[in-house]
């Protein structure tokens, strides 16, 4: 640990400070509060109410109202710090607000009404967590259905996206024939095209093949991506060629070649590539909405959809389900980081 903090500590003036030291500092705060800022506002702003939500101006912490059973009145009453004509402070519970006044009441001393301008009094708050912003998306709206066919997509698409790009960037990086910088060329021009323009052939052709409203239909017009293709071969290209010319020397069949010499040694950049696939699986919305029909199939994505109405939006349920929509990613990007690095500063050496 001293270890640690004396590396993460370290200044360039030695024992003292020099200007550059602070200027660091400063700009990896700023770096620091600009990337995790909003995530924390968001991983709070889960734990509030609707009302917490809505208040303005905002507050960070999510405060809830205090209340407080009266004897004499049925429903609690909430409480608030009252400022007394004599400069003093206590805290009473109010009954009802008519106009600018509110008619307030001790707790302790229930039988007399208290008459108290409204700008005479503040409500009394405490932090308080809704954790039933969590509990309730999970039980009544069926959440953890979505959430595992967001998993099965992702898994699956993955490993499919995983098999079918190392092989296309095997052929790609490895066998000499004519048109290969064609096809490769071909390949990354698909790059220009968006998904909104052959969402239409895409959707016949899924429903051609009977795929339509099935997990199936969201997973197998994905699987190959140019990205992956293009990220693999660079990468497979920094493989000598002599290891493969030794294993065709030893009798390995091509498929012996690729599965035992070339993808273990590609292993960094696989690793990169499932990072990438599984956040665009993930967070993948608009091909999930337009082939999937029925709430059962629904992805966590457009599960989350079902909180936005036309005239209301449910954002205590919104904000809780998104946090747990970021815990897989955030766990496999935890996990796969130190491929990340290696992966991508060797994808364009040769």
């Amino acid at each position: 640990m001293s270890a640690l903090s004396t590396f993460l500590l370290r200044r360039r003036g030695g024992t003292g400070w020099h200007w550059t030291d602070v200027l660091s500092y400063i700009w990896l705060a700023l770096g620091l509060f600009l990337m995790f800022g909003p995530v924390l506002w968001l991983v709070v702003s889960s734990f509030k109410t609707p009302a917490n939500l809505a208040e303005f101006p905002p507050t960070f912490m999510p405060l809830d109202a205090q209340v407080a059973q009266v004897q004499g009145y049925e429903q609690p009453l909430p409480l608030f710090r009252v400022t007394l004509d004599d400069g003093s402070e206590k805290i009473l519970a109010q009954v009802r607000r008519v106009g600018i006044m509110a008619q307030m009441v001790d707790p302790e001393n229930p039988g007399t009404v208290i008459r108290v301008p409204i700008d005479k009094r503040t409500p009394v708050r405490a932090v308080n967590l809704a954790t039933e912003n969590y509990a309730e998306p999970l039980q009544q709206f069926d959440f953890l259905r979505y959430f595992q066919n967001s998993i099965f997509v992702t898994v699956m698409a993955t490993l499919i996206t995983l098999v079918v790009n190392s092989m296309a960037a095997f052929a790609l990086s490895k066998y000499e024939f004519k048109g290969r910088a064609a096809v490769l060329g071909i390949i990354l021009a698909t790059l220009m095209v968006p998904l909104s323009v052959i969402v239409v052939p895409l959707y016949l052709v899924v429903n051609s093949l009977n795929l339509f409203d099935t997990l199936w239909g969201v997973i197998l017009p994905t699987v190959a991506t140019p990205t992956g293709v293009f990220l693999l071969r660079q990468y497979m290209l920094t493989i000598p060629d002599e290891l493969i010319d030794a294993a065709r020397m030893d009798k390995a069949s091509e498929w012996q070649i690729y599965w035992r010499i070339v993808l273990p040694l590609a292993a960094p950049a696989l690793a990169v590539l499932a990072i990438f696939s599984v956040m665009w699986r993930w967070n993948d919305f608009l091909w999930p909405l337009i082939v999937l029909s029925r709430k059962e199939h629904y992805t966590l994505q457009v599960g989350l959809n079902a909180f936005s109405g036309e005239l209301n939006v449910q954002w205590h349920f919104v904000l809780a389900m998104t946090v747990l929509s970021i815990v897989p990613v955030a766990l496999i990007f935890l996990f796969l980081q130190r491929y990340i690095t290696a992966g991508i500063a060797n994808t364009g050496l040769k």
